[in-house]
């Protein structure tokens, strides 16, 4: 049995919750149930029964009332601005780049027409209803960093779940509270990160999930991106259903092989091209080497490539779809130069085709 000063300090605790849970926006019928949860812990404590189950029960109602269950962020429906975003962070992909500000128009138009009509609620629960993309291509084409970019335009919240080797739907649905080390999945351990219910969730690799989980995880899935039955998405942990229909998920995979048939029904793949050495070059010259030229603490000046030089940049050990390595043999000169600024060798370097082995290896 606790001493009256621990009794005394659990019941200012039981208050706490109480006062918790009363100031929270959660649904009533979860708010009455985590009432009588609180109730329940207050009679164990005065008659000497305090366990594990405290602590169990306190994680679980301070988890729940920190998820955003009417709490949404204003999308900005400014199709300037989204396109200014798309094609500042990426070259090309332009029937990807016309669906999302297909998107935004759709929402636009329905915000208004809702507003105009005096359905504004009715016109929010159907048009923010997203279509589901899946975006499909080799590894580098830029899928991760567009889903990004998408999150950007819309001025939403962007949280990623990786499905890289996953081997458990529980995963994503969480586990049971009658398990002593339960927590929440994935998916709602996203949407509280973010702290709207609005959020773009990315979804990435859901082609490499471990072969002995692929049915049921395709199962949580089918739930997850199904507009009709995602609306009231339970978790296991949470037990009690979560409205995700305001999400947007993006879903990415290099193939469509290993994802079910009921799954891709729910998708809308775009598929993502490979660049060849011109396009290389164009984004080599004015997205990634700006950018990493920054992460380098080095300026235009200090770095010069001549125009001939690029085509062994793109291109030093063969060719690949994507432009990962286009970024790592700029990372290495970027570094390279850095390095001699710093021991003294020069400030400003001029990268020409007979010094390029200088900085970087060719073969």
């Amino acid at each position: 049995m606790k001493s009256d000063a621990g009794g005394t300090e659990l019941l200012e605790g039981i208050a706490r919750l109480e006062k918790r849970v009363s100031l929270a926006a959660v649904p009533p019928d979860l708010e009455e149930k985590m009432l009588l949860t609180i109730k329940r812990l207050e009679r164990m404590i005065k008659f000497g029964r305090y366990s594990s189950e405290y602590e169990q029960a306190v994680f679980y109602i301070e988890w729940v009332t920190e998820l955003p269950w009417n709490k949404r962020s204003e999308d900005i429906l400014d199709m300037e601005k989204a396109k200014e975003v798309l094609y500042k962070n990426h070259y090309g992909l332009e029937a990807v780049k016309d669906r999302i500000l297909e998107y935004l128009a759709v929402m636009s138009l329905r915000r208004e027409r809702g507003e105009g009509n005096g359905a504004k609620e009715e016109g929010i629960l159907k048009f923010m209803r997203a279509p589901i993309l899946c975006l499909v291509g080799l590894v580098g084409t830029g899928k991760t960093t567009l889903a990004y970019s998408i999150a950007e335009a819309m001025g939403r919240e962007f949280a990623r779940i990786p499905f890289g080797g996953m081997g458990s739907a529980l995963d994503l649905r969480g586990q049971s509270r009658a398990h002593p080390d339960a927590e929440p999945g994935l998916v709602l351990k996203a949407v509280k990160r973010c702290g709207t219910k609005n959020p773009v969730i990315l979804l990435d690799e859901i082609d490499r999930v471990s072969d002995n989980a692929r049915s049921e995880i395709m199962g949580v899935l089918v739930e997850l991106l199904d507009p009709e039955q995602n609306a009231a998405f339970r978790d296991h942990f949470v037990d009690f259903p979560f409205d995700l229909s305001q999400a947007l998920f993006i879903a990415t995979c290099n193939n469509t092989t290993n994802i079910s048939t009921a799954v891709l029904d729910r998708l809308e793949p775009l598929q993502m091209p490979s660049y060849n050495d011109q396009e290389k070059i164009i984004i080599g010259q004015k997205y990634v080497l700006p950018r990493l030229l920054k992460e380098s603490g080095l300026t235009g000046e200090n770095l010069k490539i001549d125009k001939d030089v690029w085509p062994k940049i793109v291109r030093p050990l063969g060719y690949d779809a994507g432009i990962r390595t286009l970024g790592r043999t700029i990372n290495t000169l970027c570094r390279k130069v850095a390095k001699m600024i710093v021991e003294g060798q020069g400030k400003n370097f001029h990268i020409t085709t007979e010094n390029i082995k200088e900085y970087i290896p060719i073969w």
